[in-house]
């Protein structure tokens, strides 16, 4: 019985890989039932009830998505494009179901996103992805480095965590305008706090990016600091970074206590390799670093 049912469970996952993994290709319901290789006939009930939605909701979900964050982080990226890329023939019809969806036209998002209907939006999306995609790790996965001292430009976000796209907004044009571009200096997060508190105002996490050079604050709230040198368990991450509490939790809860090495004084952080949506979600790459004495 436990056979049949991690059978049936890897053959949804299989499809839901798949849509990840073809956004941009024609996502009918013969492909993918055929790539999970259930009847066609029965899969789209089998989809909403492992799901929580359609595999068609599911499909507009993530290329909306895509499309929402490439208006808010790729300005150079016009938006009768990214409506192309999300499947409307005209933009219009985007235009239309963008604002359906967010209460804010692509060209408002674009200024001034207003994110809490877009996280509300996104609800279902990320309920679905937690169904069956949560990562395993083993300790074949995680390795121990000497990592050198580094110096970083930080932007703390304090609050609640649903406002942390908003101070996200601000690093990364704050990081333009400095000429720190991700691929020539590094990106860090520094996690101050649980991911989810019992009070949300008390979240707290540190968006860094590695530079030696002198910090020109231009307007913003940016500190000089480091993060220290020494010993470091590292697991990498890759695909649907955004929540890394996962990889986290086996570091702290499996891999440590089996270890024999004891936490040193600083928080676990991570260095974030590639993104979204430069990269689709499933081709992010995050490494996670546990400071060890």
């Amino acid at each position: 019985m436990k056979a049949a049912l991690q059978n049936y469970q890897a053959r949804m996952r299989r499809a839901l890989d798949y849509i990840n993994q073809h956004l941009d290709h024609d996502l009918d319901l013969e492909t993918v039932s055929a790539v999970a290789a259930f009847s066609k006939f029965h899969f789209h009930r089998q989809f909403t009830a492992t799901f929580g939605l359609s595999a068609h909701r599911y499909v507009q979900l993530a290329r909306m998505k895509r499309a929402s964050h490439q208006l808010a982080y790729i300005d150079e990226k016009s938006i009768t494009d990214i409506a192309m890329h999300a499947g409307y023939d005209a933009p219009d019809a985007f235009a239309r179901a963008f604002r359906q969806r967010f209460r804010q036209s692509p060209s408002s998002f674009r200024k001034s996103p207003d994110w809490e209907p877009w996280l509300a939006a996104f609800g279902p999306l990320e309920n679905a992805r937690s169904k069956l995609m949560q990562k395993s790790f083993s300790a074949d996965d995680v390795t121990i480095r000497d990592v050198p001292a580094t110096r970083v430009a930080i932007m703390e976000h304090r609050g609640d965590p649903a406002t942390l796209n908003v101070t996200i907004q601000r690093f990364i044009a704050w990081r333009r305008a400095a000429g720190l571009h991700p691929r020539t200096s590094p990106t860090f997060n520094i996690w101050r706090s649980e991911r989810r508190p019992a009070s949300p105002g008390d979240y707290s996490v540190d968006l860094c990016v590695g530079t030696d050079q002198p910090i020109e604050a231009n307007g913003e709230q940016i500190e000089a600091g480091e993060i220290p040198g020494g010993r470091c368990a590292v697991l990498r991450v890759v695909g649907n970074t955004h929540n890394l509490e996962p990889a986290a939790l086996y570091l702290y809860r499996d891999w440590l206590p089996a270890s024999g090495e004891e936490p040193r004084d600083f928080p676990i952080y991570c260095q974030r390799l590639s993104f979204f949506p430069e990269v689709p979600e499933h081709e992010t790459v995050a490494d996670l670093f546990l400071p060890l004495k």
